[in-house]
């Protein structure tokens, strides 16, 4: 599939490019990850401002959507700058929230307007940024609920992804809400979140190989490094479009592909990011371990590589026709 994006999705592209570079993303990951929220709750707000997370939601209720090629679009963005906060569980949580028209309209403007911040969870299992979401959402045996609390937040792998166990209970929102379409909107948003992620690790590597020099010569001139380069971008390339052709089909099947090529291109580039640095790389004082640890996140995060190959393997044994 060839896949180009339009003139008016480059322009928004484009426009979240700019506002996140000025936004020293780095600095409010540090704050997220301690639990401080308030420079995160203004990027939030900032991104919602810009139309994000309105592509996820119908237009009867505030929102422009649902326009999941433009949901790919933004979340490549947030990942090539490493946004912190529940984005793909607010993505699903739209999903969950559009039936019945009541329920819809009790949360999806605020949503779209960045009002409310959402995470949700299998009951019993851990939310994201549980401690900074003003909505969350539990998928318990009965439908979906709204947990009514949450224990203490747990340390994760990524510092900037607060894992939250929800307190169990809470008002039953929908007894039969559609989990397969929001796992499915989730999976899109984290594959598009972790390509992000790997262009913004492999940008960093060249530009760090350029410099560092070894040898009286630049570290980037030495063909072994240039092979690990090569390699990294093959991998982001050939998701690349994966990943924005699953925005358009949407079918179960081909978003976890492009998930899985994504997330392994990802993690990929992290290795070879990290091998690339050297020591200075395993430093949490160094910026590129907020990209490398988020692309080790990503990997897991709605569907392992395996529980994704499973579903595109299930797929292609269906008999068709």
């Amino acid at each position: 599939m060839r896949f180009l994006l339009d003139s008016d999705q480059r322009a928004f592209a484009a426009s979240l490019d700019a506002m996140l570079r000025s936004a020293e993303t780095p600095a409010v990951i540090r704050d997220w990850s301690r639990g401080e929220h308030t420079s995160g709750r203004k990027l939030w707000s900032r991104i919602a401002e810009a139309g994000v997370f309105a592509l996820a939601v119908p237009e009867a209720y505030d929102g422009v959507g649902p326009r999941p090629v433009e949901v790919a679009v933004a979340f490549v963005e947030l990942g090539r700058y490493a946004v912190p906060g529940p984005l793909a569980e607010t993505v699903a949580a739209a999903v969950l929230l559009t039936e019945p028209d009541a329920l819809a309209e009790r949360f999806l403007p605020r949503l779209a307007a960045g009002e409310s911040m959402v995470t949700l969870a299998p009951e019993g299992s851990y939310a994201l940024d549980g401690d900074a979401a003003t909505i969350r959402l539990s998928l318990a045996p009965d439908g979906l609920r709204l947990a009514p609390g949450h224990a203490p937040a747990r340390p994760s792998l990524d510092p900037a992804r607060r894992l939250t166990p929800l307190l169990t209970g809470g008002e039953l929102l929908s007894p039969a809400p559609p989990a397969d379409r929001a796992l499915t909107w989730a999976r899109l948003a984290t594959a598009a979140q972790a390509l992000g992620v790997g262009i913004a690790l492999l940008d960093r590597t060249v530009a760090y190989v350029r410099q560092r020099t070894q040898f009286g010569a630049p570290v980037g001139s030495f063909q072994a490094v240039k092979h690990r380069l090569a390699d990294a971008k093959i991998a982001l390339e050939f998701a690349r479009p994966l990943v924005f052709g699953a925005a358009v089909t949407m079918r179960p099947a081909d978003v976890a592909a492009a998930k899985t090529a994504a997330c392994e291109a990802a993690y990929t580039t992290a290795r070879t990011a990290l091998q690339l640095h050297g020591a200075i790389g395993y430093t949490a004082e160094y910026d590129l371990s907020l990209w490398l640890t988020k692309a080790r996140a990503l990997r897991t995060a709605w569907g392992s590589p395996d529980e994704c190959r499973t579903v595109v393997l299930n797929d292609r044994a269906r008999p068709r026709g």
